[in-house]
């Protein structure tokens, strides 16, 4: 289980390090396997330059090599990023997450050699990310199985967030050793890793770590396991109310319930509505869990 890894904000929405240090303690004590940095989840496209150097070298400095890290490098001009990314240092990170180029629409040639050239001067690993209700297009499993077999070892995974179960279902079948895919929609994760997938890069794990890896390894020990299609069940009301509005607000949210951070996010996003957060609050009890503890360790009990 990855975490696609928020960050926190003051409410002069400045970049809150405290809070940013609580929440990846947070994760390494609760069973995050590894830490997404810089991803949708964290507002990137609303974070300076400068301001996502910081939090990138932070979280490193922070994380110390206890768990793997993953920075998210994307941009919808390939030239810019190419040009980028030899700039970067990568030091304390895995790979790289890239999402498919939003706005522009390419086509699927288009897309593969914006994909092609990323991973010709990447210094890492690169997951590619489907998420076609962000971007706008979808890449076709074709496309991922062009990349995945023209640079094995250098294009590692997918996070395939389409919500689109055959698709998923068609890369899997045809991906060449050592590709995976992984999980971008919590909601699909153990359906997923019933057909295949190794995992999730997962925005409820910023809250309740602990129960989501749970359900998380044990449908990779087995797809049938009834203990994770329990947990699996029992969280997809929070789930659902989660991204009522979209991501990350449902989870700053769910993070301020839980008072690990506050309920700010930056413009153009807003906080959600009062009825959402309180379908959050509601599924948040509905779970059973104790938010007067929550802030410390993740004591939530899976039966």
């Amino acid at each position: 289980m990855g975490v696609a890894l928020a960050t926190p904000f003051k409410d002069d929405f400045s970049i809150d390090f405290d809070a940013l240090e609580n929440l990846v303690d947070y994760q390494i004590k609760n069973g995050a396997d590894y830490l997404v940095v810089l991803a949708t989840t964290s507002e990137a496209v609303t974070l300076s330059c400068s301001e996502r150097n910081r939090v990138a070298r932070f979280v490193a400095e922070k994380v110390a090599g206890r768990i793997p890290l993953v920075m998210g490098m994307s941009n919808n001009c390939t030239t810019e990023i190419v040009n980028h990314i030899p700039e970067v240092d990568f030091s304390g990170y895995s790979a790289i997450l890239s999402v498919v180029p939003y706005y522009n629409k390419p086509s699927q040639e288009g897309i593969y050699r914006h994909f092609k050239a990323i991973a010709e001067v990447s210094p890492l690993p690169v997951i590619l990310y489907n998420v076609p209700s962000r971007t706008g297009k979808n890449m076709e499993a074709a496309t991922t199985l062009r990349l995945a077999r023209e640079f094995p070892g250098k294009i590692i995974g997918i996070k395939e967030a389409s919500g689109n179960l055959e698709q998923a279902a068609d890369i899997i079948a045809g991906k060449p050793a050592g590709f995976n895919l992984i999980s971008g929609d919590d909601a699909l994760t153990r359906r997923l890793i019933a057909k295949g997938a190794t995992g999730v890069i997962s925005v409820v794990g910023n809250a309740l770590p602990r129960m989501f890896s749970t359900m998380v390894h044990l449908a990779l020990s087995d797809a049938s396991s009834e203990k994770a299609a329990r947990i699996d069940c029992d969280m997809q009301p929070l789930d659902r109310a989660l991204f009522a509005e979209g991501n990350p607000t449902g989870l700053k949210c769910l993070l301020a319930h839980l008072g690990l951070a506050k309920n700010v996010v930056r413009l153009p996003l807003v906080p959600v509505s009062p009825e959402t957060s309180n379908a959050i609050a509601e599924a948040l009890d509905t779970l059973g869990i104790d938010r007067s503890t929550i802030r410390k360790e993740d004591h939530v009990t899976v039966l």
